[in-house]
């Protein structure tokens, strides 16, 4: 096990940046999830913590040693592919084994490590096999188990579920968190999905266009967004945003209004006519006018709906504000009536509103 430390680590494709300053510690046996949109950089970053790609400028540190200059070989990590990268002609066994044979282990530690991570991937009754006698998810496990099998101090795995359908992408994330409250190894872990870095980091790294969003634990991330991307990025549904003006005390929204509570005009103090994005989460979003909430907290708004989803316990609804082309998503319990075309009344909940720099994205309230 170890700390992976990057310090203004910067990577250039033909002059052009694919990552620029990046610098975060992952501290011994801790989880951390990089994700981000296509194109964001994180593959490049755990390719260059794995040695395949050359780093322009910085510093590479694993377990306190600078391995800048050291090969892939040499710097005791362990990488598992999103495509699996087994060997058609060998055994379930003998991939397991593959590392510990490359690394020189003899015969009877080979068998010892490759029995005790079957044992614990479940693939004991599998060691026979070849890969195309597996199933997508039984290869995975492989790959994860060859990683394991050569204990190493650093686990990177590059989006490792994308090529599993649903339900499996589901139960191998849950065995995939379980395996690392067992084994305790420091772990990096790319993904483009929310809900992966939601469930199985102790941080994340939230990346757009090659640069560090936002650092921090998955409820901070949720709950006090650095920037709109990261609002947006993380949660699902997105949250929704919304253009709006500040008027004496109110928001106009698409030709409506909503209060803006006293303590958000106390934290930012905005001026007449000052424009903000404004963000809620589907879930700060009701169908009607609940009347257990308290006076003032709620803005009653109509909207227009454009899509209902039923999901079984709750249903989501895409709706959009009379004369704005934007359409915004609200989750009502439970089955819904609606259809299309329908009006209805939305209440917003002031008390869990954002707002951001129109020009930066920053987030402004809450600080």
């Amino acid at each position: 096990m170890a700390i992976v430390r990057l310090e203004e680590i910067t990577r250039q494709f033909d002059r052009v940046p694919a990552i620029e300053n990046i610098s975060f510690e992952v501290p011994d046996g801790q989880f951390w999830v990089l994700v981000g949109p296509s194109g964001c950089g994180k593959s490049t970053i755990l390719r260059t913590i794995a040695g395949l790609e050359s780093a322009t400028s910085g510093r590479i540190y694993i377990d306190n040693c600078l391995v800048n200059d050291i090969p892939a070989r040499d710097r005791d990590v362990a990488m598992v592919f999103q495509n699996y990268a087994l060997y058609p002609h060998m055994s379930v066994a003998d991939n397991l084994a593959f590392g510990l044979k490359m690394r020189g282990a003899d015969r009877q530690t080979q068998q010892r490590q490759v029995q005790a991570v079957a044992r614990s991937l479940s693939l004991e009754l599998l060691l026979d096999r070849k890969p195309k006698q597996l199933s997508g998810g039984q290869q995975q496990r492989v790959a994860l188990g060859r990683a394991i099998a050569r204990e190493p101090k650093v686990f990177l795995l590059d989006e490792p579920l994308s090529n599993l359908d649903a339900q499996l992408r589901d139960d191998t994330r849950a065995e995939l968190k379980q395996l690392h409250q067992r084994l305790g190894i420091t772990t990096i872990y790319v993904t483009h999905d929310q809900i992966e870095a939601m469930t199985l980091a102790d941080r994340i790294v939230i990346l757009d266009g090659g640069r560090i969003q936002q650092i921090g634990d998955p409820q901070t991330v949720y709950t006090q967004p650095a920037n709109r991307m990261v609002a947006t990025f993380i949660g699902n549904p997105p949250m929704n945003i919304f253009s709006a003006t500040y008027h004496e005390g109110h928001f106009a929204i698409a030709g409506q209004t909503m209060p803006c509570p006293g303590v958000l005009r106390r934290a930012i103090a905005p001026s007449p006519g000052q424009t903000f994005d404004l963000g809620l989460r589907p879930e700060a979003i009701a169908i009607g006018s609940p009347q257990s909430s308290p006076p003032g907290d709620l803005a009653t708004l109509t909207a227009i709906v454009e899509l209902v989803e039923p999901l079984g316990r709750e249903t989501l609804m895409r709706l959009t504000l009379p004369g704005s082309p934007t359409s915004f998503a609200a989750i009502a319990p439970g089955r819904v009536q609606s259809h299309p075309g329908d009006r209805l009344t939305v209440s917003f909940d002031g008390d869990r509103l954002f707002v951001f720099d129109r020009a930066t994205g920053s987030t402004l309230y809450p600080a």
